[in-house]
């Protein structure tokens, strides 16, 4: 299998136990994420639950007059469509990739029937549905009570820690609609990145130069959001 499409290099599968890895892996199918695709909508029934490796999903909450603000970003640590196993079958939010990559999916009924059969699979998937959970909290938090500059900085290292290398392909119209704020602000907000020698952008492309900085400018909300995952899911990225 080639490396680019290995599906161990989502967290949540490399950290299956050998007899549910073996009846997983037949069913398992690879897909292609073009950016904006839209994996589920709003109030819609699931037929698949989505395992990224290389790409990220940004979970949306989307209002009537069609304004929308990101509540979570899904990468190779997790899994999209948790309201499956939870019980829900459907969700009041919207899940669109964010940055284009690869993954693999699972049918709906095998995942139901996984999480009802399997004790380890039950438990590896709740512990992460917590880790998902605090995120969501940490970034109402951290909208209603930060900085836009800090907001930005929080929402570009939680991608880069679901991506391979120091770049994303985003643009400031993108961001602003994942932060639900203008699209001036974050022009505002970049630049100063870019002027302290934190990031350079250009033509779409954001790559960050000084992380340490990066992580300093940041308010409290992406230590918490990060320990907790750490501590949930605390395996062995197999590749």
């Amino acid at each position: 299998m080639a490396a680019h499409k290995n599906p161990l290099q989502n967290q949540l599968l490399a950290a299956l136990p050998d007899e549910e890895w073996q009846r997983w892996l037949p069913q398992l199918e690879w897909v292609n994420l073009p950016l904006g695709e839209v994996l589920y909508e709003s109030g819609r029934t699931l037929s698949h639950v989505y395992f990224p490796t290389s790409t990220i999903v940004s979970l949306l909450y989307v209002m009537e007059d069609g304004a929308s603000a990101e509540i979570a970003v899904v990468g190779r640590e997790g899994v999209v469509g948790i309201s499956l196993f939870m019980g829900g079958g459907s969700t009041p939010s919207r899940a669109v990739v964010q940055s284009a990559g690869e993954g693999w999916r699972l049918p709906a009924h095998l995942i139901t029937d996984e999480f009802n059969r399997s004790a380890p699979v039950m438990h590896l998937m709740l512990r992460y549905t917590q880790a998902l959970i605090t995120q969501m909290a940490q970034t109402a938090v951290c909208n209603r009570h930060h900085s836009l500059d800090q907001q930005l900085c929080r929402w570009l290292l939680l991608s880069l820690d679901r991506l391979e290398g120091q770049e994303l392909v985003m643009t400031q119209d993108l961001i602003a609609n994942m932060l639900g704020v203008r699209r001036e602000g974050v022009t505002e907000a970049a630049l100063k990145l870019q002027r302290d020698g934190l990031i350079r952008y250009a033509r779409g492309h954001i790559t960050v130069l000084d992380r340490p900085g990066l992580e300093g400018r940041t308010c409290e909300c992406y230590a918490v959001v990060k320990k907790e995952y750490d501590r949930l899911l605390s395996v062995k990225l197999a590749v």
